[in-house]
């Protein structure tokens, strides 16, 4: 079978790469593939119960739009679309805080059995992450490099789901993860706060992704940023959908997992 290469997109010109953010979800971790199905399935039942009048073609391209574009942020600003989706169609809506719940919950049946078989041990962390992802972790790390992860789900479950996977070690540095109180944290104030706090050059920080938030806040700092077009349902080749917007996003150079990323790490430290 053919192996995709890295395909870089801009001249990778790194100076001493001290620090490595990663995206979770999709990045690294598998466990949570078909959260968008979930998100929008229940968004557009919600909007349907208005009874509008529109299609349901229409409902649905309307909510798979909002949930596409605020992949990455944190998962409150997608409820809070759904509640001004809500109020433009006459309906007054509930605390977006409760469409979160609800989107939760109904997830929660998707992934329960996955979480589950991790913490008793029927399931091998391994099946659970993007190939290549220990070695490559461990290669970052050899480095010297800090490890650092930020991700738009729930920091409760983000810590929960790093733990099981097994890669709490690798980022004793900070695991960070949305909060009830969205304006506490999002990864541009990460990324910002990393610049100031290590005082970095912007090619001293590279992150890794496969949505377009992190990629476009790390490239505005100057940082190096490699996209993750993952499949995530079998792990190996290229998501279109994800290599087009990580494109858009100006990723220097995109991978569909972290096996293609031994062929990046000769860029990344060209000292060897």
């Amino acid at each position: 079978m053919h192996k995709p290469k890295p395909e870089f997109l801009n001249p990778i010109t790194p100076s001493d790469i001290r620090l490595a953010l990663f995206d979770f979800d999709g990045t690294l971790s598998l466990i949570r593939k078909g959260w968008q199905e979930i998100m929008i399935t229940f968004m557009v039942d919600t909007l349907s119960e208005l009874n509008t009048g529109e299609t349901a073609e229409e409902i649905f391209s309307v909510v798979e739009n909002f949930v596409v574009r605020l992949t990455g942020k944190q998962t409150i600003y997608q409820a809070i679309q759904l509640a001004e989706e809500i109020r433009k169609r006459g309906g007054t809506p509930l605390d977006p805080l409760e469409y979160k719940k609800e989107y939760h919950s109904r997830l929660w049946t998707l992934i329960q059995e996955r979480v589950e078989g991790l913490r008793n041990g029927t399931e091998k962390p391994v099946d659970w992450l993007l190939p290549g992802s220990i070695d490559f972790l461990d290669a970052l790390r050899d480095q010297g490099v800090k490890l650092f992860l930020a991700s738009g789900t729930d920091a409760e479950y983000v810590i929960d789901e790093v733990n099981l996977l097994g890669l709490t070690p690798y980022f004793s540095e900070g695991i960070h993860g949305a909060q009830d109180d969205y304006h506490k944290f999002s990864k541009k104030m990460l990324i910002d706060q990393l610049f100031r706090t290590y005082k970095l050059q912007g090619p001293d920080m590279v992150a890794f992704g496969d949505g377009y938030v992190e990629i476009e806040d790390t490239k505005q700092r100057g940082g190096i940023a490699i996209g993750i077009a993952s499949n995530e349902e079998s792990g190996y080749g290229i998501n279109e959908w994800k290599r087009n917007r990580l494109i858009q996003a100006d990723a220097d150079c995109i991978i569909p997992n972290f096996e293609t990323g031994k062929e990046l790490l000769p860029v990344l430290f060209p000292a060897g």
